[in-house]
């Protein structure tokens, strides 16, 4: 061993234990990865500039505005909806439809935004059928990531291996090629939910309905206060607006026609103030309207619709490590927390100084018209649809968007998979002329027809990318870089063998290493990014395919799909984080149901590929 192995084992274990312990944002953690090996020269200076020509982040982003496109368009939400209103009540039913639509369509969209449109569809259908959330989310979650092992676009992952392959002088994926292993492990996980999850996901309550909140639904009203009020001239804090047995939320206060936005604990009643409030409490235990005005000497003036709703954190949600407090949650976002779910615990005390954290969801009393500008700040996921909780089915974009953003898509998957066919101008192609058009040139094109078309704005387009996970992409590539150039990469796969040949025959050799590669990619996969375990495996098995004297192929794809099947941990999957608070579950959840899957998937993986792939 050298010492710069030595240093870069040093620098992999160091970036480990940041993920693991999430130190910072993992893009943050990534890119100081990248200016690391190039502080440490591990790398050069000079070549710092060539992780960012690798063609998968471009793919990535080009291909998440057209599935913001889809999302925005309702494409996937009508379709949700109309399955929710047919399904009968039968949860077996429910699970595998629900299943094989969030597997379907994730094969051609990010997961995230699959879970995230289907998400409010289920809560709602459970609702409407009084079944637990939990036995339909969870497999929601499951079948999203299985559905994403399909295609070449299904997970940044696989754009991720494809472009590290394309780095290494290798040949690239093609569009189908991870299919024949894809969809029979979508076929096998799918059934296993199916057949076996309703027993094996407990029942679980949503925070709202742990809570004992029965009607989700509660009026908003606007109180003035009178010029003989007895509250006219004493601190806000001290009147019965904060009396917790009444259960007053107060969401706004304006003055003199202005909206007061300093913190309601420092205000004091003025005559003329006008309070919007809503009376709302458990098991509907709140003060009554008329008897709050006429008990503070106001006047009641109108009542608008308000809903009590849960929001779940986003990944890229600007709250994420803030308080309520800090980040001016009620002037902000037009809404108030009465409690915060996290980790299968319902928190209803000091919410205001609480750091937010990913994942966890909010109980928020809110007005039905201020849904849609929830959801525009991409700060969280609703679990309620804007246009349902307000009573009109208008959809928020005309429909012909919803067929131009699929035809875009097909569009796009049509032309970079006949022209690797058909194409080539090497002589390998059956039309010579006809030049192979990569996918990340093709989504491209693809998202510029959206936004010439009018589909989405510059606004909309930007919005839809996760930079944090084209950021955190440029940072790994980094890392990976330095395994190769430091020989670290051939160290451990030499190692690996050597390790190996004292118990196994040189003959069986490759098959076991196969089974023990998907399985360490497996276990590395649920508590670090998926991204970051492909980056570094995918050297590592290159080298040791060579080593061994075999197709680096089966090696490849076992990585692949095992950096993509993360279910035994809820941080191991954010589909997983996003489910986790509105199904109210418990960590030990993911275990019971996540790790039989697992399971299930590592054998029907690794007794596919080599039939698919052979050595």
């Amino acid at each position: 061993m050298t010492w710069e192995i030595g240093l870069t084992l040093g620098v992999i274990a160091l970036t480990l234990i940041a993920f693991i312990r999430e130190w910072a944002a993992p893009d943050v953690i990534a890119l100081t990865v990248l200016v690391g090996v190039v502080a440490l020269g591990l790398i050069d200076v000079g070549d710092m500039s060539l992780v960012f020509k690798n063609e998968a982040p471009l793919a990535i982003a080009a291909l998440f505005i057209i599935g913001g496109s889809l999302e925005a368009s309702g494409a996937v939400d009508h379709i949700g909806r109309f399955l929710r209103d047919k399904l009968p009540s039968n949860i077996r039913m429910a699970i595998l439809s629900f299943s094989i639509l969030a597997g379907f369509f994730s094969a051609w969209m990010n997961n995230t935004a699959i879970v995230a449109i289907l998400l409010p569809v289920a809560l709602g259908f459970t609702r409407s059928r009084d079944m637990s959330p939990s036995k339909i989310l969870m497999p929601l979650s499951y079948a999203s990531i299985l559905g994403g092992c399909c295609t070449l676009i299904g997970t940044s992952t696989n754009l991720l291996v494809n472009g590290t392959l394309k780095d290494m002088k290798m040949e690239p994926m093609t569009m189908f090629q991870l299919a024949p292993v894809g969809i029979p492990l979508s076929i096998a996980g799918i059934a296993y939910l199916a057949i076996f999850g309703p027993k094996l996901i407990p029942s679980r309550s949503t925070i709202s309905g742990s809570l004992d909140i029965k009607d989700r639904t509660t009026p908003l009203y606007h109180i003035l206060i009178g010029e003989n009020s007895p509250l006219i001239g004493k601190p806000l804090k001290d009147t019965p607006f904060f009396d917790r047995s009444k259960h007053v939320h107060i969401m706004e206060v304006r003055r003199k026609g202005t909206r007061e936005m300093r913190s309601l604990s420092t205000l004091t009643v003025e005559k003329n103030d006008r309070f919007l409030v809503a009376l709302h409490g458990r098991s509907s235990k709140a003060v009554k309207a008329e008897e709050l005005c006429q008990e503070i000497g106001a006047s009641l003036l109108s009542t608008i619709d308000g809903v009590v709703t849960e929001l779940v954190i986003r990944d890229e949600s600007s709250l994420h490590g803030r308080t309520l407090a800090k980040s001016d949650f009620r002037q902000h976002y037009n809404s108030v927390v009465i409690a915060v779910h996290r980790n299968g615990v319902n928190i209803t005390n000091q919410l205001a100084e609480i750091p937010l954290e990913t994942g966890d969801t909010l109980l928020v009393i809110t007005a039905v018209n201020n849904l849609t500008a929830l959801d525009e700040t991409r700060d969280f996921i609703l679990t309620d649809i804007a246009d349902e909780a307000s009573g009109s089915d208008a959809p928020t974009k005309p429909r012909h968007h919803s067929w131009v953003s699929w035809a875009t898509l097909i569009g796009v998957v049509l032309v970079a998979t006949l022209t690797d066919i058909l194409g080539g101008e090497d002589g390998k192609g059956i039309i010579s002329w006809l030049p192979v058009i990569p996918i990340h040139y093709a989504a491209m094109v693809g998202a510029l027809i959206l936004l010439w078309s009018k589909i989405l704005t510059p606004r909309e387009a930007y919005a839809s990318i996760d930079w944090q996970v084209l950021l955190m992409l440029y940072g790994l590539l980094g890392l990976g870089m330095a395994m190769q150039s430091t020989g670290t990469a051939k160290w451990l796969a030499e190692s690996m063998v050597e390790l190996a040949q004292g118990f196994v025959t040189p003959d069986l050799m490759p098959i076991v290493m196969l089974w023990l590669i998907f399985l360490l990619t497996l276990l590395l996969t649920e508590v670090l990014s998926n991204n970051a375990t492909a980056v570094m495996m995918v050297p590592i098995v290159v080298t040791l395919a060579h080593t061994l004297g075999v197709s680096h192929w089966p090696f490849v794809m076992a990585v692949t799909v095992a950096a993509s099947t993360a279910f035994a941990l809820p941080m191991g999957y954010q589909t997983h984080m996003m489910v986790y608070g509105p199904g109210g579950f418990r960590f030990s959840d993911f275990l019971r149901v996540g790790i039989p899957l697992n399971i299930i998937c590592w054998v029907v993986s690794c007794l596919l590929i080599p039939l698919i792939w052979p050595f």
